[in-house]
C-alpha cells in the first residue's frame, strides 16, 4: 500500500484530556466493558492484545487514557456469526451488567431493543438520528452516544466518485438492507438531481445476495454501489468475489471491502472512530450520561483504490482519481 495523502484535523473531544485512568477510579473497581460485533472471530477480539484491527484500536484508546487491561477494565466479547444472532448476544451482554457497550453500526439495532439503560457507545452509525439511536447529535437525550460513519451524508459523494470511475449512461444498482434505507434515499435523491439511473435492490439476508448480482448483470448496469450492513459486512470477500466475477465496478461504503478485494471505497476511518470511541467510554466509567455526550462526527475521510481489482476488470483508473486517494493496493 502507498500512503498518498495524509488528513490532519482536530476531533471534537480531543482537547478533552484526562489525567489517568486509576486516579478517578474507585479502589479495586475493574469496570466491565461490553464489546458486541459481527466481523472479526471471537478469537481476534478477546483479551489485552487482540488481533482484531477495531477492537486493537479502542484498547490502544484505552491505554493512550491510561487504562490497564486487567487492572482498571476487562472485556467482554460477544460476536455473532450471523446477524440474527445479535438481539441474542445484545441481550447476553444486558444479563451480564457490563458497565458500557462498544459496538459497531451492524450491531446497534440489537442493543437499541436489548437495553434502555446500559450506557451504548456508537463506533460508527450510519445515521445515528434516523435510525432511531439519538434524539439529536448534539444532545442524545438516551443512552446512546459516540461516533457517526457520516454515511448517508457522503452517499452522493460516493455516486459521484463512481459515476467519475465509469461514466457514461449505464445505471448503477444499488445494493442496500433495511437498516441502510436512509443511505438507498440519500441515493436516489442524488441521482435524481443529477440525472443518473440506479436500479435498487434490497437484500433481506445475506443467501439473497448471489441473486441479487445475476439480477443487476441481467440489469445490464454499469457498477455496483453497496452500503455497508449486518447483512452486506460479514460476506465482503464473497460480494468483491461476485463483483469481480460479474464484471462489475464496485464502490463501497466501508474500507474493509476493498481490503478484501473490493474495487473502490470512500468512508470514515474505522480503526479511527474506534480508537476515539475509548474517549467515550473514559467518560461514561468516570460518570457522564450519554444523553448529556454530543455526538462526534468524522473528520478523517479515506479513499482507497484495489489496483489488482481495477487491472483484474480491465479498468483504467483516472488519474484525477488517483491523484486524490489515501491509499492505493498495488
Amino acid at each position: 500500500m502507498m500512503n498518498r495523502r495524509a488528513f490532519i484535523g482536530s476531533l471534537a473531544l480531543g482537547t478533552l484530556a484526562v489525567p489517568r485512568a486509576a486516579r478517578a477510579q474507585p479502589a479495586g473497581k475493574v469496570y466491565r466493558i461490553g464489546i458486541l460485533g459481527s466481523l472479526t472471530p471471537t478469537s481476534d477480539m478477546i483479551g489485552p492484545q487482540p488481533r482484531g484491527p477495531f477492537i486493537n484500536a479502542l484498547l490502544r484508546g484505552l491505554r493512550e487514557l491510561g487504562y490497564v487491561y486487567g487492572e482498571h477494565f476487562v472485556t467482554e466479547t460477544r460476536v455473532a456469526e450471523r446477524p440474527e444472532r445479535l438481539p441474542g448476544l445484545a441481550a447476553e451482554l444486558v444479563r451480564l451488567q457490563v458497565d458500557v457497550i462498544v459496538a459497531g453500526g451492524p450491531s446497534l439495532p440489537a442493543l437499541k431493543q436489548a437495553t434502555s439503560t446500559i450506557p451504548v457507545v456508537m463506533a460508527g452509525a450510519g445515521d445515528p438520528v434516523s435510525q432511531g439511536f439519538v434524539q439529536s447529535l448534539a444532545r442524545p437525550g438516551g443512552n446512546f452516544t459516540g461516533l457517526s460513519l457520516q454515511s448517508v451524508e457522503t452517499t452522493g459523494k460516493r455516486l459521484e466518485l463512481l459515476k467519475e470511475l465509469v461514466p457514461g449512461a449505464a445505471p448503477v444498482a444499488v445494493f442496500w438492507a433495511r437498516f441502510s434505507l436512509p443511505s438507498w434515499q440519500a441515493a436516489e435523491a442524488a441521482a435524481r438531481e443529477r440525472g443518473w439511473k440506479l436500479v435498487s435492490f434490497e437484500i433481506r439476508d445475506a443467501g439473497e445476495i448471489e441473486g441479487a448480482f445475476k439480477a443487476a448483470t441481467g440489469a445490464r448496469v454499469g457498477a455496483l454501489l453497496v452500503f455497508g450492513s449486518a447483512v452486506f459486512d460479514p460476506h465482503a470477500r464473497r460480494i468483491a468475489e461476485l463483483a469481480a466475477k460479474s464484471r462489475l465496478p464496485a464502490m463501497y461504503a466501508l474500507r474493509f471491502y476493498v481490503d478484501a478485494g473490493g474495487l473502490i471505497s470512500y468512508s470514515a476511518d474505522l480503526i479511527e472512530i474506534f480508537r476515539r470511541a475509548a474517549a467515550y467510554v473514559d467518560k461514561i466509567l468516570k460518570g457522564a450520561k450519554p444523553a448529556d455526550l454530543p455526538v462526534e462526527q468524522p473528520t478523517k475521510f479515506e479513499l482507497v483504490i484495489n489496483m489488482r481489482t481495477a487491472k483484474a476488470l480491465g479498468l483504467t483508473i483516472p488519474q484525477t482519481l488517483l491523484l486524490r486517494a489515501d491509499q492505493v493496493i498495488e
